[in-house]
């Protein structure tokens, strides 16, 4: 038995809008999306295996079932995919094609969950004597990013530990591009089709719909974008921006320990007799009233 894990790795810029203007925005994950959406498909499923696998000509698409496994993490990693091949575990995790051997570290720990589904499902007893039966990973990144340095692999133990031998250990082929038209190379060039349109476009429905269009006439998952182009459309549409939410949320706290420290700095001074409490309105116009009257309480409750 064995597991096949892969990452997909791809990283876009976002673009927060007022509630007026987000239906016209494309989703940050669009790619990340399209990836998980496409291959929940038994059909496309069983063509991605067969890229993985071109030896095993037997496989057919009741031999595959998806097992996708959701929060790992704890923002829900919901653009991964796991399914059972006959006897093989194939999983699938997304990245960002701004190149980090964390990747190997989210693997480590997803493949963890996996196996603890696994087991439980099966209802193995890990306490009893007789040996469990353990499939085998095999572990992939798939990358669509522009980075120069394309490695085959990267392991977990040559990353972290020097190289050295230690107690556990990952090594993950890394896919930059699929064989002749076969699913995968549909779609790293589906990824670079819609990198060039958002940059001619811009993140829109009109790069969304060009993007739809020219994969079609190139014959890029062709089959899937005309019976799916509604649900595509929409599945490339945002209404929210994670990537934007996510910033704002760090400049906001970078704000408040900034407006504290502040804060802590006038307290100081009034202490040492520095200041007055009208003077502090000066030296600190970024301060508002409230923030003047906690002062003022706060040194207060001190002298």
């Amino acid at each position: 038995m064995v597991f096949l894990y892969i990452i997909r790795t791809g990283h876009y810029k976002t673009e927060r809008k007022n509630e007026s203007t987000m239906q016209g925005k494309v989703k940050g994950t669009v790619k990340d999306s399209i990836f998980c959406n496409l291959f929940k498909t038994r059909k496309y499923l069983l063509q991605l295996y067969q890229a993985l696998h071109p030896e095993d000509g037997s496989m057919t698409e009741d031999g595959l079932e998806n097992i996708t496994i959701n929060h790992v993490f704890t923002n829900g990693i919901y653009n991964d995919l796991c399914f059972m091949a006959g006897s093989k575990l194939i999983l699938m995790l997304e990245a960002q094609s701004t190149w980090s051997m964390n990747v190997i570290i989210r693997m480590f720990i997803y493949l963890a969950q996996t196996y603890h589904e696994y087991f439980k499902g099966n209802g193995t007893d890990l306490y009893r004597s007789k040996k469990a039966l353990l499939p085998k990973p095999e572990l992939y990144v798939v990358y669509t990013g522009n980075r120069k340095k394309r490695q085959k692999y990267i392991s977990l133990s040559k990353e972290f530990f020097d190289g050295e031998s230690a107690g556990i250990e990952l090594k993950a082929r890394v896919i930059y591009a699929g064989k002749g038209n076969d699913i995968i190379n549909q779609y790293v060039k589906f990824t670079k089709v819609y990198n060039e349109q958002v940059k001619k476009h811009g993140k829109n429905k009109k790069a969304v719909l060009e993007t739809i269009r020219i994969c079609k006439d190139k014959n890029l998952l062709k089959e899937y974008l005309e019976s799916k182009e509604k649900e595509v459309v929409d599945i490339m549409m945002a209404l929210f921006d994670q990537e934007e939410v996510f910033d704002t949320y760090v400049k906001s706290e970078r704000k408040e320990a900034a407006r504290e420290a502040k804060k802590e700095t006038a307290i100081k001074l009034l202490k040492m007799g520095k200041c007055s409490i009208d003077e502090i309105r000066e030296l600190f116009p970024q301060l508002d009233e409230e923030d003047i009257i906690e002062i003022e309480q706060e040194f207060m409750q001190q002298v």
